[in-house]
């Protein structure tokens, strides 16, 4: 369907990869393009309760934008594109749905930032993290200067950003950047067992969970309070707030249908 990304779905779980493996997975406009079209079809399946985003092959996650394609735009060129992975990556970040990274190899650049528009991220001990834009004379452009401050803090973003060395996995671990390291043959597994455990949950209350969580984040402390106070309210119009309560007096596993 696509040339440079594949999806796959199982049960309640669908698999976006990006696949240019001899390209190391960079990123260019078609394969932005093609990614943005698989978040449409995704977002169109009410079964689907979780997204696993991951590299084709096994040295990348995604290596980065296209520095083949970028190397000759000129200011405004550059702007669009960077408005472009801004667009999609968003798109990402606000699925109703919740997101993990299955970081396999090099999440650099561009790839570093599409593993902070997913929710949790979870990487192979081979992973390599950074944004080395800086070494190429930009910085980082797919929303990289605001969402690594927000995940790792503002004084382990600019070390990152301002140096561009990238660092392994088990630094990324330790600076919040990633939740879990483990065997690259246990990724996928790994990153399926928390998408199925995850989608066994009230779909609607993962859902304004998600919503509570990144709008409480850019909002002072009073401002969040009211948006979770409303969204635990919604939470009671709904079938599976009835049945999860219901099961839990009766001592027995709820059926959430996502009412």
């Amino acid at each position: 369907m696509w040339e440079n990304v594949a999806l796959e779905k199982k049960d309640k779980t669908a698999v976006l990869s990006v696949n240019r493996p001899k390209a190391l997975n960079a990123l260019n406009t078609a394969t932005l393009l093609e990614m943005e079209e698989a978040l449409c079809e995704v977002d169109k399946d009410s079964d689907i309760k979780a997204l696993i985003v991951t590299g084709g092959g096994d040295k990348a996650f995604v290596a980065g934008a296209d520095i083949t394609e970028m190397k000759d735009k000129n200011a405004m060129e550059g702007r669009t594109f960077s408005n472009l992975g801004h667009k999609i990556f968003t798109k990402l970040q606000d699925m109703p749905i919740v997101t993990i990274a299955a970081v396999n190899g090099f999440a650099l650049g561009g790839g570093c930032e599409l593993a902070l528009a997913c929710d949790i991220r979870i990487a192979s001990n081979k992973a390599k993290f950074g944004q080395p834009e800086v070494t190429l004379g930009i910085i980082p452009g797919f929303a990289g200067t605001q969402r690594l401050a927000r995940a790792v803090g503002l004084a382990a973003a600019k070390e990152l950003i301002f140096t561009g060395t990238p660092i392994n996995a088990q630094e990324a671990l330790r600076i919040g950047l990633v939740n879990k390291v483990v065997e690259p043959d246990k990724l996928m597994d790994e990153a399926n067992a928390l998408a199925a455990k995850i989608s066994s949950n009230a779909p609607i209350a993962i859902k304004l969970a998600k919503q509570a969580i990144n709008k409480g984040a850019d909002a002072d402390l009073n401002t969040a309070m009211a948006y979770e106070a409303e969204a635990f309210g919604l939470c009671f119009a709904t079938e599976d707030q009835k049945e999860g309560m219901t099961a839990f007096t009766e001592k027995r596993k709820a059926k959430f249908e996502n009412k």
